[in-house]
């Protein structure tokens, strides 16, 4: 059974504010999907970030995976508001981590896939529900090892992405030296 690897729409952007979708597509290898609601999403992000036009029409995460089954809607719905913090009044608000989330736990062909998201409250809520989680972090440190970017390339453009106004974590900031006593660290 395939592993597929479930990115949101944080990932999506990080990439696609350094140019790098194609990074994130090998990194990915033939594994990346998404729901509707992510698919969705990216689309309305093109607005800001030009490379995710067209990113559907690409395929490299496949057609985007729907949720039609009743049981499974209602399921997005009280997660997208119970756990995430989505209101009636703006439903697709965390839509697509609902839906990832649904997908993941309910349906048979997507069980045990991983989640790749920034969103820290998204992450822990997975984490507790079994579900792994990678973050553009992990994804850039495996692109690194996998040899696809130098490890020095791949810092640059986790603080590329820091610096055109992407959130991530773990932390980027080099270590500090120690000060020294009776001084303060440089």
């Amino acid at each position: 059974m395939t592993t597929w690897w479930f990115p949101d729409n944080t990932v999506l952007c990080n990439f696609a504010a350094v140019d790098r979708l194609l990074l994130l597509e090998k990194v990915l290898d033939g594994r990346g999907r998404w729901t509707q609601a992510v698919a969705w999403e990216a689309a309305r992000s093109a607005r800001f970030l030009p490379r995710l036009a067209g990113l559907g029409e690409a395929g490299w995460l496949g057609e985007p995976v729907e949720i039609t089954d009743g049981a499974e809607l209602r399921e997005v719905d009280r997660l997208r508001r119970a756990v995430f913090g989505g209101s009636s009044h703006q439903p697709t608000k965390h839509l697509g981590e609902a839906e990832t989330c649904v997908l993941i736990t309910r349906r048979r062909e997507f069980r045990g896939s991983v989640w790749i998201t920034d969103d820290r409250s998204a992450r822990d809520f997975a984490r507790r529900r079994g579900i792994t989680t990678k973050e553009t972090f992990d994804l850039m440190r495996q692109a690194c090892a996998e040899g696809f970017v130098p490890a020095a390339e791949g810092h640059r453009l986790l603080e590329a992405m820091v610096a055109s106004g992407r959130h991530l974590h773990p932390c980027l900031a080099r270590p500090r030296r120690p000060a020294p006593l009776g001084g303060a660290a440089r």
